[in-house]
């Protein structure tokens, strides 16, 4: 077997040897943040440099330290090939003849009719892009702005027209963060340089937020769905508990910064209302300036610049302010509802390394198919096909999503699929839940 763990010439921890075979068990043990390995395709790469140069962010390659990654690095990438140049410096060996390509247990018949699913997807073109459909859907977003800033230029600043002015920019305000996100998952061009560029404009100018800044949170979600320390999503910062098993965990460690078992009650007041104006602007800001992200925070200001030239001549800056703060209010209910329901009341534990198709069905659902819930969602109704295949045009998620189902049918998956009363109505249940797991255990276990 090659030299797991051994110092190379060069004195670099964890090289191996180019050209080495090695067991999964020695591919398992380096995992930790200075000595990272990870599988794609058999072939075994060191990760520990290349992972603070990696464009989608150091910890989304790092949380597969240590294991096979064929199935994200497919997932993620839409130009395989092109991406594969950058991996042949950080190849150190293969997997021994007698591995199995999996690694602990996954199950292989379950990954090979995944592989073959996406093979057929691509054969039928699932993955082009439509551009009418992103230009009709810019173009509305356009509409939206130019006509709240109409309303008020022409018909005054009252307040019925101020909140109806509001009630539109938050409205394109969330469709520009729907459409960013097709951006920043390289879902409209085939050139990535394109969906980059696209990206900062999208995000940056039209909302005011920073592509860097999601692209390292929002992908180590997709990476690890609802799986402690590996998605940003369900760090709560000990405001609330999630899933059945960190509620058990604070529970018998009598872990109290809040009262839990009242978390489906405050969530109203803490969750929806707080997460875009407060939590994230702030996030978002921090990690800018300490990044020294100047593009970004310059795209940012981008924003704020034509918002102030627009609100100011009618609103001061004290009514500018107290605008863009309300438009965000609004922005951030309708966001927190729209993510939350996919994601919330599925399985949130740690990570179980599972497949790729049953870890992301075991942390996402559906909302039924509607052409209002389409666009009110971004298509994110579709959040498992979404998750499967980050990189497909969402306008095809419903071609593809009668593949899923059957697929998870084959395997006996669950497939769920749930109306958007019945995904509100499951947040609200499932913070409940959790939050009597917690009391139970505080005061029982």
């Amino acid at each position: 077997m090659g030299g797991g763990g051994h110092l190379t010439e060069a004195g670099e921890p964890g090289s191996g040897r180019a050209g080495g075979v090695y067991t999964w068990e020695e591919v398992q043990s380096h995992c930790n943040r200075n000595d990272q390995w990870l599988v794609i395709d058999r072939k075994v790469y060191n990760i520990t440099q290349w992972a603070k140069r990696h464009p989608g962010g150091s910890r989304v390659i790092s949380h597969y330290a240590g294991e096979d990654a064929s199935e994200a690095f497919t997932a993620f990438h839409p130009n395989v090939k092109y991406v594969q140049k950058f991996l042949k410096p950080l190849f150190i060996g293969e997997l021994a003849a007698t591995e199995p390509s999996q690694d602990r247990d996954k199950n292989a018949a379950i990954i090979k009719d995944f592989h073959s699913l996406r093979a057929k997807a691509e054969s039928e073109g699932l993955f082009e892009a439509r551009p009418l459909f992103f230009c009709l859907h810019l173009g509305h977003i356009l509409l939206l702005e130019a006509l709240a800033w109409l309303i008020i230029w022409v018909w005054g600043t009252s307040w019925t027209l101020t909140f109806l002015s509001a009630f539109m920019l938050a409205t394109a305000q969330l469709q520009a963060g729907w459409l960013q996100h097709d951006f920043g998952h390289l879902s409209v061009f085939k050139k990535s340089s394109w969906n980059h560029v696209l990206h900062k404009f999208s995000i940056g100018h039209l909302k005011g937020a920073s592509a860097n800044w999601w692209n390292h949170r929002h992908f180590q979600h997709h990476a690890k769905p609802n799986i402690f320390s590996k998605d940003p999503d369900v760090n709560m910062l000990h405001v609330f508990v999630v899933g059945a098993t960190q509620p058990v965990e604070y529970g018998i460690k009598k872990i109290k910064y809040m009262p839990y078992h009242y978390q489906h009650q405050y969530f109203f007041l803490v969750g929806p209302p707080l997460l875009i104006p407060i939590y994230f602007h702030v996030q978002i800001i921090r990690t800018m300036i300490s990044r020294h992200d100047w593009v970004d925070l310059a795209w940012s200001l981008s924003y704020y610049l034509r918002y102030l030239s627009c609100s100011i001549p009618m609103f001061g800056l004290f009514g500018s302010v107290m605008l863009i703060t309300f438009v965000r209010f609004l922005e951030s209910h309708w966001f927190v509802w729209v993510t939350q329901m996919n994601h919330l009341p599925m399985d949130i534990d740690h990570d179980k390394h599972r497949d790729w198709l049953s870890m992301q069905l075991k942390a996402t659902c559906n909302i039924k198919q509607s052409p209002f819930n389409d666009w009110f969602s971004g298509h994110l109704n579709f959040q498992i096909e979404h998750h499967l295949f980050p990189t497909m045009p969402r306008h095809n998620y419903h071609q593809v999503a009668p593949l899923v189902r059957a697929l998870c049918e084959k395997h006996g998956i669950p497939y769920n699929v749930k109306t958007m009363w019945q995904g509100i109505v499951d947040v609200f249940r499932s913070l409940k839940n959790s939050g009597d797991l917690w009391l139970d255990a505080y005061l029982h276990k």
